[in-house]
C-alpha cells in the first residue's frame, strides 16, 4: 500500500477560508452574522479563518470596523481555529502600525500584502516587509502576492531574503500561475509554507508543493475541499481529481466578475444574508446570479 505523501506541515492548517464581511441593510458590518458565519466554516471543513483581505472587502472596512470584527469572531471561536488578519497597506508605517495592533490583541497570524497602486522596486518590497516583521518578531507573517489586485510582484528572491526573519514563513501565491510554487520552492528556504490563492488551482499546487488554501469556495464547499485535500496526501489521487474536475464550475463562477461580489450573492442564495458589497463594488446583476444559481443547484 502506497504511503501518504509528505510535506511540510502547514502552520495554519490546510483551509483557511477568507471570510467575507457581512453587511446589515444599512450597510453597516453585521458582527453577530459574522460570528455565525466564522464558527459555520470552521465546523465545515476551514482550519482557520482570513479576516479583513480582499474577500472580506477591506479597502472599504475602515482600521475600526476591523479591529471591532476581529475582536467579535476571535472571542466566539475561543481558540477551536487560527485567525489571521489582514494588515497590509501601500503605506509601510499604516501596515507597521495595524501589524502590531494584531499581535497585541491576539491574532494568530497577520496576512501581508504586496503593496498595490505605488508599485515599489524589489528593493522597496524588501524594506516595507523587513519594517513590518521587524516591528512584530513574535507574530507570524504571511506574505500576500497577488499582482492582478496589486500591480506589483514580489520576486521569489526577495522573498527568500526576507525569510532571515523568523516570522515570515509561509505565502498565500495568488499570480496564477503554477510555477510560481515551483519557483518559491527552488530560491527559497524547504520551511517556506505556500498556500495557494486560487481554488481552481489548489489541486495543481498541491502536486508541485504547495500545503494548502486561501480559499473563497469554501464558504460553500468547504467540506469537498477538505475531502479532496486528504485524499491527495493519502495518495487517492484519483478521488481528489474527481473532486476538483466536479468543482471546477464553481471555483470559475465565483470569480466571474469581481471578487467578493459572486461569493457573497452565492451565500445569499444559500440563505445566508451577507448583504451587498459596499461601494464601487456592486451586488451581481441578474443575469450571472441565473447563471450562479445553476452552478450550486448541480453540486447538490
Amino acid at each position: 500500500m502506497n504511503k501518504p505523501r509528505e510535506s511540510i506541515k502547514p502552520p495554519f492548517g490546510r483551509i483557511l477560508t477568507a471570510m467575507v464581511t457581512p453587511f446589515n441593510t444599512s450597510g453597516e458590518v453585521d458582527y453577530k452574522l459574522a460570528i455565525k458565519l466564522a464558527n459555520y466554516l470552521v465546523d465545515h471543513g476551514s482550519d482557520g479563518i482570513v479576516l479583513c483581505g480582499t474577500t472580506g472587502e477591506s479597502p472599504t472596512l475602515s482600521w475600526d470596523e476591523q479591529h471591532e470584527l476581529f475582536i467579535a469572531i476571535k472571542s466566539s471561536l475561543n481558540r477551536k481555529s487560527k485567525i489571521l488578519i489582514g494588515t497590509g497597506s501601500n503605506c509601510t508605517s499604516e501596515a507597521v502600525e495595524a501589524t502590531k495592533k494584531a499581535y497585541k490583541y491576539g491574532a494568530d497570524g497577520a496576512l501581508v500584502v504586496v503593496p498595490y497602486y505605488n508599485k515599489p522596486p524589489q528593493e522597496g518590497l524588501l524594506e516595507h516587509f523587513s519594517l513590518i516583521a521587524n516591528s512584530t518578531p513574535d507574530l507570524p507573517l504571511m506574505l500576500y502576492n497577488i499582482p492582478g489586485r496589486t500591480g506589483c510582484n514580489i520576486l521569489p528572491a526577495t522573498v527568500n531574503k526576507l525569510m532571515k526573519f523568523s516570522n515570515i514563513f509561509s505565502i498565500k501565491a495568488a499570480s496564477g500561475r503554477i510555477e510560481e510554487v515551483t519557483e518559491l520552492r527552488t530560491l527559497c528556504s524547504p520551511t517556506l509554507s505556500i498556500y495557494s490563492g486560487d481554488d481552481s488551482l489548489l489541486l495543481p499546487m498541491l502536486s508541485v508543493g504547495a500545503v494548502g488554501v486561501v480559499s473563497v469556495a469554501s464558504h460553500i464547499v468547504g467540506l469537498q475541499l477538505k475531502e479532496m485535500i486528504d485524499c491527495f496526501f493519502t495518495r487517492d489521487v484519483n478521488r481528489a481529481l474527481n473532486i476538483h474536475e466536479k468543482l471546477q464550475p464553481l471555483f470559475k463562477a465565483l470569480f466571474m466578475t469581481t471578487n467578493p461580489i459572486p461569493v457573497k450573492a452565492a451565500l445569499q442564495l444559500k440563505g445566508w444574508e451577507v448583504g451587498s458589497p459596499r461601494s464601487p463594488l456592486t451586488s451581481l446583476n441578474l443575469e450571472m446570479r441565473e447563471k450562479l444559481s445553476v452552478v450550486l443547484k448541480s453540486l447538490q
